[in-house]
């Protein structure tokens, strides 16, 4: 065989086997699974401790949040509340109340914007950036969390979110209450007790159309799971508790005899 055959047939050879590989590698499914491992989306913080962190979409309401604020002041309970911009415009003594009374304050874009396929990344990170700014001219620090309105989420999502310095958080899949479509207070009461983990994140909305029936839900909720042993912190409190456990745990395994 020359010199040149043989270097023919070692080209086709290459190509068949990276056409091969190619075909049989495994494609990425972005999953779940595959934001949680890299840290850029947070649906629960599973921890040791009786924690569990209560959310509020949509707001702030002039009647709704004020309820929820009161219910949960009488309950030694903090929330986070993922408001709207254009809510944070017109009361921005509600969003001055939450960060008073010891509640995280987080963005929720200002005007409730979806991220469909043809949401560009400029408008998504300009509805971002402007709820973000009604936030602060409320009167109350930046925030450092971000909820896709809907839970709508892609690359585009987390790219934006990451130049903003945010971190993404969703909820906890078995504690999407639905209070937004009125299901009644026993179905929302149902499926948070029925339901409770340490670490949970719970969807609950300070913005209901019509008639909320979340303030009373809470009023059953909140002193069920404290004589369970549960106790209510903010998002970032509940993240911050996981990084000491983390740690620690980390610590203890080094210390460990080999």
């Amino acid at each position: 065989m020359n010199l040149k055959a043989a270097r023919t047939i070692g080209l086709f050879t290459l190509i068949f086997m990276l056409g091969t590989s190619s075909a049989y590698a495994k494609p990425v499914q972005k999953n779940r699974q595959y934001y949680e491992e890299r840290g850029e989306i947070v649906w629960e913080v599973p921890t040791h401790d009786k924690l569990i962190a209560l959310t509020f979409d949509d707001g702030p309401d002039p009647v709704q949040t004020p309820q929820i604020l009161a219910l949960l002041k009488q309950y030694q309970a903090k929330g986070t509340f993922f408001v709207l911009g254009k809510w944070a415009e017109k009361y921005p003594e509600l969003i001055v109340q939450e960060q008073q009374e010891g509640h995280e304050v987080a963005n929720h874009t200002y005007a409730h914007t979806y991220a469909v396929r043809s949401t560009v990344q400029d408008k998504y990170t300009q509805d971002m950036t402007a709820a973000e700014q009604s936030i602060i001219d409320a009167g109350v620090q930046r925030p450092l969390l971000f909820r896709p309105p809907g839970g709508f989420y892609n690359d585009m999502v987390i790219e934006a979110a990451k130049r903003k310095g945010y971190t993404i958080v969703l909820w906890s899949w078995h504690q999407d209450t639905r209070d937004w479509a009125s299901p009644g207070v026993t179905a929302i009461t149902s499926k948070v007790l029925k339901n409770a983990r340490n670490g949970d994140i719970v969807l609950f909305h300070d913005k209901v159309e019509g008639k909320s029936q979340t303030a009373d839900a809470l009023k059953i909720i909140l002193p069920k799971l404290q004589q369970e042993g549960y106790r209510f912190v903010t998002v970032s409190d509940l993240l911050a508790v996981k990084a000491k456990e983390a740690a620690k745990d980390g610590v203890s395994s080094l210390k460990q005899p080999q």
